[in-house]
């Protein structure tokens, strides 16, 4: 069972279907059916169970899902390992909550640059139930998410502190219509909690995927949002920003990853520099 492989699997479950994998592998849709051709042959189950529209894991996929996960990350951090006592160099997956790439993260990415410039750190954004899933599932080294992780494999770090506001135009504090990141934002389920705690019921929920898009929609009096103060008090045009109770307003963030992870300098100044952010607003 080769690797590479293994990575075209993953690639076809999570997306769904051949095509749709293939452009994620900048391959040929036949290189893709000939993989899974063949690694059906190797484990002799079928692995997908194919409709008219894509592909869908069957109870055996699933399975070897879980352990093509581990496989990778293992091999990774074999990798990851062999360049350990590197003093820079290697490579360190990011995920964080869009708020926080755009507000927190810039200087901190920035020192990071300046003490390892050899050492790729790639960067996404997500949701907190996404990232958390992700790291669990190896695909991210750490995250920074909006709540804490009950799991005894993952290490987490306090990162900052933030204090929620609601956003609307003049005159739209009161909107039944709330603009939001899909589910699993840490920061829309605060939002949805208050919503219900004051009985603004029923409301309604617009998903964005991008901050520019809620704000966007906010600023066109489409309905109001919930934001970070540092993020809220940056905004230009005719906002109006609304204090929350304490107990929906106050969020705490946390850098996690898994205990498994390799501790490479670069890790460990990424580690180091997020606890440095927590020091500095405790202080």
């Amino acid at each position: 069972m080769e690797i590479s492989a293994l990575k075209v699997f993953i690639a076809v479950a999570e997306t769904g279907g051949v095509s749709t994998a293939a452009e994620r592998l900048h391959c040929v849709q036949s290189n893709v059916t000939a993989r899974i051709k063949k690694l059906e042959d190797e484990v002799q189950v079928p692995l997908f169970m194919r409709k008219s529209r894509g592909m869908e894991l069957s109870a055996q996929g699933r399975v070897l899902l879980d352990h093509a996960y581990k496989l990778l990350d293992m091999e990774r951090q074999a990798r990851l390992a062999v360049s350990a006592s590197l003093e820079d160099g290697g490579s360190i997956s990011l995920g964080a909550m869009e708020t926080a790439m755009a507000v927190r993260l810039p200087s901190m990415i920035k020192t990071f640059h300046q003490r390892h410039p050899h050492t790729e750190l790639s960067l996404s954004t997500g949701t907190t139930d996404e990232m958390i899933k992700q790291v669990l599932n190896h695909q991210l080294d750490c995250a920074v998410v909006g709540s804490t992780v009950e799991n005894d494999g993952v290490l987490q770090y306090p990162f900052f502190r933030e204090r929620l506001v609601l956003v609307s135009t003049p005159g739209d504090e009161t909107s039944h219509t709330l603009l939001v990141y899909r589910k699993g934002c840490a920061y829309r389920a605060r939002a949805e909690e208050w919503l219900r705690r004051i009985g603004r019921l029923p409301f309604n929920v617009m998903e964005f995927g991008t901050q520019e898009g809620i704000v966007g929609c906010v600023s066109a009096g489409l309905g109001l949002t919930i934001l970070p103060l540092e993020v809220a008090k940056n905004l230009k045009g005719d906002f109006t920003i609304t204090d929350l109770p304490d107990d929906i307003a106050i969020v705490d963030t946390y850098l996690i990853c898994k205990k498994s992870t390799i501790q490479t300098k670069p890790m460990k100044t990424l580690l180091e520099l997020a606890n440095q952010q927590n020091l500095s607003q405790v202080a």
